[in-house]
C-alpha cells in the first residue's frame, strides 16, 4: 500500500499501519474487503508527533504526493470503493482541518477537477494482515511498487524536503500503539 510507504518516510510520523476502516469489523479482511461491497476502503493509520508535524502537515502530504484526490472510487490502476479517497478523522477538530483543507483546495482550483475525497468520522480502523504490513519496503523491485508506488515516495524527498526521512519507520517498530 503506497500510502503507507509515503508516510513511513515522513519526519514526525511514528507508525503508519495498513489496515480498512468504513465497514464491520467481520468484513475487516482482504480477500472480502476487495469485493467492494463491505464499506471498507483500504486505509492507513498514520500516528505522529505533533511536536514534529502538524495534522495540516499531514494533510498537506496526503493531498500532494500520497494518493490523487479526484479520483472517484479508484486510485491509479485500483477500481472499486475499497480504493476511494477518504478521510477518517479521530475527532470534530481533525474532520473540521481536513474540510476545510478540501475547500481551500477546491476554490483555489489547484487539481482542475474537483477533490473527490470524502470524510467519514467515527469508523474505526481494522489492521490488515501481517503481509500488507511495510510492504513497499519489502518489495522494493516489485512492478507494481516500482511503477505506482515509488515515485509518490520520491515525490515525497522532492517536494517537502523538510519533513523527508530516508530511513521508514516501519510496523514492527510501531507495533505497541495498535
Amino acid at each position: 500500500w503506497g500510502v503507507q510507504g509515503v508516510f513511513q518516510h515522513v519526519k514526525g510520523v511514528t507508525g503508519a499501519v495498513s489496515g480498512y476502516a468504513g465497514g464491520a469489523a467481520e468484513t475487516a479482511r482482504y480477500r472480502v474487503v476487495g469485493s467492494g461491497r463491505t464499506g471498507h476502503a483500504e486505509a492507513v493509520a498514520v500516528s505522529f508527533d505533533p511536536a514534529e508535524i502538524s495534522y495540516g502537515e499531514i494533510l498537506q502530504v496526503y493531498f500532494s504526493v500520497a494518493h490523487d484526490p479526484t479520483q472517484l472510487d479508484r486510485q491509479g490502476p485500483d477500481v472499486g470503493t475499497q480504493y476511494r479517497s477518504t478521510i477518517f478523522p479521530q475527532d470534530a477538530e481533525q474532520a473540521r482541518v481536513a474540510a476545510a483543507y478540501i475547500a481551500q483546495l477546491d476554490a483555489a482550483g489547484v487539481y482542475g477537477a474537483p477533490i473527490a475525497t470524502t470524510i467519514e468520522p467515527g469508523r474505526p480502523f481494522y489492521r490488515a494482515e501481517d503481509y500488507h504490513q511495510d510492504y513497499m519496503t519489502l518489495n522494493p523491485t516489485a512492478p507494481y511498487i516500482v511503477y505506482n508506488d515509488l515515485p509518490k515516495v520520491e515525490n515525497l524527498e522532492r517536494l517537502f524536503p523538510e519533513v523527508w526521512r530516508a530511513d521508514p519507520v516501519l510496523v514492527s517498530e510501531a507495533e505497541a500503539s495498535y
